[in-house]
């Protein structure tokens, strides 16, 4: 009798989750973000031979990782406003376009400096590794230190937003260009400029399209009596954005992301009106589901043993320094006066889990074949981003300290 496919899938879900909430809850009591938890918990799961190599190769878990990677992106897009984005003013978009720019240049640099045998495919994934800033553990330790309401919060906050879909934006014109060097077209400054362009045309579109049909459809939605409505809308607009972006070339978190920006809670007052919870608090338990999922899947491909070899362990070290060095650029451009340009800077450095997701792209998006970045250098932007989220709390609270200290 031939085994049931789903057996293996639903005991590897079960032990991911296990280990996911576990790892977790652990990082979560040396006051460290959930998601650290879950990838520390992969890396051990994926270190136990023939299992973590059956965990790792099994497709019915990558589909349900990618999903939880476009869950995710949605639900990021929902807590963002488009209009929060427009009101933050000049100092949020010149720090988040420098806080892109800066890193991205840096990363392509140390690619060319360590793995001057890779593609210049490879330098640029790179450098998109190190652009995006995870709002969600930057306002997290705002919270702890009680500095939500300050301009320094403001201004970073929404240069995070900002951030993310310039670096998604750069993210799909690198991954448009090795679509088109799959085909045979070579890396061009004309090249880099249509792929940039499409994805700012497709997002703009999206946006709008987006906007025009959610006012409309949801309300129209409400009257529909069965259950779960509002969830099954939301995610069907977030799957079909997504969808649409990979039809043109782009990667389908692009997509998942404009789907949440264009959602606000007026579009969907009918169903909240009558006691339903809003599209945000629906998505948690989708998200909850899935998202580790990925996170576990994302540590158990990283080969920690791979980092002891010392060009590697340089290339972490490189891309961490870069990381860091081109956040605190970026905190020179707020505008306002008296405003803390080194915590700013410091506030952008953790890449968090867009950073996450840009990695996972470039080890399954091939060019010529080949993966566009290998396994060992996909474990060391890992542990780069796992780098930059546990450092940035202590930076943040010495800064705080420090600066109490000279007032007092």
């Amino acid at each position: 009798m031939q085994a049931d496919p789903v057996a293996s899938v639903v005991l590897f879900v079960a032990l991911m989750l296990v280990v996911a909430k576990l790892g977790g809850d652990l990082a979560m009591r040396i006051g460290q973000p959930a998601v650290l938890g879950e990838l520390v918990g992969g890396m051990l799961l994926g270190s136990i031979g023939g299992l973590g190599n059956a965990i790792r190769s099994d497709t019915g878990v990558e589909m349900l990782a990618s999903i939880g990677a476009i869950v995710l992106l949605f639900q990021v897009g929902l807590e963002s406003r488009i209009a929060d984005m427009l009101r933050v003013g000049l100092s949020a978009l010149l720090v988040a376009t420098i806080g892109v720019i800066g890193p991205f240049f840096l990363g392509l640099a140390v690619g060319r400096w360590l793995l001057p045998g890779e593609s210049a495919y490879a330098h640029a994934f790179l450098g998109a590794t190190l652009c995006a800033t995870s709002v969600g553990i930057t306002a997290r330790v705002f919270a702890d230190l009680g500095r939500l309401q300050t301009s320094e919060a403001r201004v970073v906050l929404g240069a995070a937003v900002i951030d993310d879909v310039l670096g998604l934006l750069v993210l799909a014109a690198i991954a448009g260009i090795a679509t088109a060097a799959e085909r045979g077209s070579a890396m061009s400054v004309g090249a880099i400029a249509q792929s940039l362009g499409i994805a700012a045309a497709f997002l703009v579109g999206a946006l709008a399209a987006g906007v025009f049909l959610s006012r409309r459809l949801f309300p129209l939605l409400a009257g529909l009596r069965a259950r779960g409505v509002l969830l099954g809308a939301g995610l069907s607009l977030c799957f079909i954005f997504s969808w649409l972006a990979a039809r043109v070339g782009l990667a389908p978190i692009v997509g998942a992301f404009a789907a949440g920006l264009v959602l606000e809670e007026a579009d969907y007052a009918k169903f909240t009106a009558r006691g339903e919870p809003g599209l945000q608090k629906l998505v948690e338990a989708v998200a909850d589901f899935l998202v580790p999922i990925f996170f576990v899947l994302m540590g158990a491909r990283t080969d920690l043993s791979a980092l002891v070899e010392p060009r590697l362990l340089g290339l972490f070290a490189a891309l961490t320094v870069a990381a860091v060095i081109g956040k605190q650029v970026c905190g020179l451009a707020a505008l306002e006066r008296g405003i803390d340009r080194i915590f700013v800077g410091l506030a952008m450095i953790p890449r968090g889990e867009v950073g996450l997701i840009i990695a996972s792209i470039g080890l399954t998006t091939t060019v010529h074949g080949e993966p566009m970045i290998d396994r060992p250098t996909f474990s060391a932007v890992v542990a780069m981003v796992a780098a930059t989220t546990l450092m940035t709390p202590p930076l943040l609270k010495w800064r705080v300290n420090w600066s109490t200290a000279r007032r007092s």
